[in-house]
């Protein structure tokens, strides 16, 4: 490098990454630049209004120099900068009156390489086994969870695929979930299984369709919760489920409304009356299962039980799929009209399971070098963390704290303002974390007393730090 070259450059101690970055340009991660030979955070603080919900920053128009647009008191860490090298105090600590009480925020913006997201789908669609890898541009970033009630689960990210595999693992892990937090589609594709468009707070795009419904419940709660108004208008009712298939005239339902048998028996295993496991292999058709025709699932019909006439209706625990037949003389079940009261029920079913989301949670550790700008004995804000003593925030919107030991959080990431998250090409996430407590219980815990600045300094834009030293903006 020459001295001009070495003059003209400054170096970002923000991350490990040190990028040496020449006038009006921007580092890696494009947050910081040199701005006439001042290292700048390209992002302004946001601020957003206590209590009331996140909102997008800059919305509506282009930003004119104030850390803050309207009178939002709580002050995120989006746009904050990190603690870096980690010797240094948080770039903001503030403190504001809060009904009469003295309370202190103290925000930075943690790099994150212990971090992930988990994902909640709700369809019954099969797109994987447990276990399965989920991959991203052929590059593995997470697998599948175990499922939950009407949802499919998936964990995405952590240390292993961000710094354990190759550098493109790495790096396309890094890409998944930025975007993920930020609220933007990622595609993925998962082994044996599906690929699947998953979108914070939009319904999934499970092999190019796009789901509508969640389950109302498995086949068994379904019979429970419409068993009385089958009645009268179908002989037997078969909800079709990959999990748990329930057959009505079998189901205690059915017996305490005195439907009487009709000799119609499923295929799978036979768990307590009316409750029926395995009848398919898991698919994208009725019910979860792989089949397209209802009626591969019956195995049997008695002829010494059933009638010519019978009417069946079988449905799906959405309601999206159902059809009606009645046994002809040779008890085979032929199509036949459907009663209204049943085309009615189908949409009672339907109109009873909730809109299909993807979920995607932010969870990440506090480390002991994001603490450590919070106080000289990083610990104590632990314990002052475990006492309640200190709420964590991630963006403003509220953390669920795991129990155990460290500081381990999980936020949703549709409750933070826009583009909340950056990352570093280490690679790491950056992810903004609030710490908030009374005044006397941060300085109780030995937190930075003498950077403690007011809110309103801050609301007008005339404090900041940038790598150690405070700036004016």
């Amino acid at each position: 490098m020459t001295e001009r070259a070495a003059v003209e450059k400054i170096r970002c101690d923000a991350c490990p990454v040190l990028c040496y970055i020449a006038e009006g340009r921007s580092g890696a991660c494009d947050r910081y630049a040199n701005h006439n030979g001042e290292l700048v955070r390209l992002d302004p603080l946001t601020v957003i209004e206590n209590g009331g919900p996140a909102v997008p920053f800059l919305q509506g128009g282009e930003w004119d120099g104030d850390i803050v647009q309207g009178s939002r008191p709580f002050v995120t860490a989006i746009g904050a900068g990190t603690t870096y090298p980690d010797y240094k105090p948080a770039p903001f600590i503030v403190s504001a009156e809060t009904q009469g009480v003295d309370m202190v925020t103290v925000v930075t913006e943690g790099i994150f390489s212990y971090c992930g997201v988990k994902v909640k789908i709700d369809t019954d669609r099969h797109i994987g086994e447990e276990r399965s890898i989920v991959r991203v541009d052929g590059e593995a970033i997470g697998h599948v969870m175990t499922s939950e009630y009407g949802s499919k689960m998936l964990s995405l990210g952590g240390v292993d695929h961000l710094t354990g595999g190759s550098k493109k693992e790495g790096r396309v892990t890094c890409d998944a979930l930025l975007a993920l937090c930020n609220c933007e589609p990622v595609e993925l594709e998962i082994d044996d299984g599906s690929v699947v468009i998953v979108q914070a707070g939009k319904a999934p795009i499970i092999n190019g369709e796009q789901e509508r419904l969640m389950r109302v419940g498995c086949g068994s709660a379904a019979i429970g919760m419409f068993a009385a108004q089958w009645k009268g208008h179908a002989d037997e009712v078969i909800v079709v489920d990959d999990h748990i298939t329930g057959v009505l005239s079998e189901h205690q339902a059915g017996v305490l409304l005195d439907i009487p048998p009709s000799g119609i028996r499923v295929v799978g295993r036979r768990s307590t009356p009316g409750r029926y496991f395995q009848v398919a292999e898991p698919g994208t058709g009725w019910g979860g299962t792989d089949i397209s025709d209802p009626l591969k699932v019956i195995k049997t019909v008695n002829p010494k039980v059933a009638w010519p006439g019978l009417r069946l209706f079988m449905i799906s625990t959405t309601g999206e799929q159902w059809a009606y037949f009645e046994l002809d003389e040779d008890l085979v079940p032929q199509p036949a009209e459907a009663p209204a009261a049943l085309r009615a029920s189908a949409e009672r079913v339907a109109e009873n399971c909730e809109p299909s989301v993807c979920s995607v949670l932010f969870m990440g550790g506090a480390g002991g070098s994001l603490r450590a700008g919070v106080t000289e004995n990083p610990v104590k804000l632990t314990r002052s963390v475990r006492d309640t003593l200190t709420q964590v925030t991630i963006g403003g919107a509220e953390a669920y704290l795991w129990p155990g030991g460290g500081i381990t959080v999980m936020a949703d990431v549709t409750q933070m303002p826009s583009n909340a998250f950056g990352y570093v090409p280490t690679p790491a996430l950056v992810a903004p974390i609030e710490f908030t407590m009374r005044r006397s219980d941060y300085i109780a815990l030995g937190g930075y007393e003498s950077e403690i600045r007011k809110v309103d300094a801050v609301l007008d834009g005339k404090e900041r730090r940038i790598g150690g030293a405070k700036a004016a903006e």
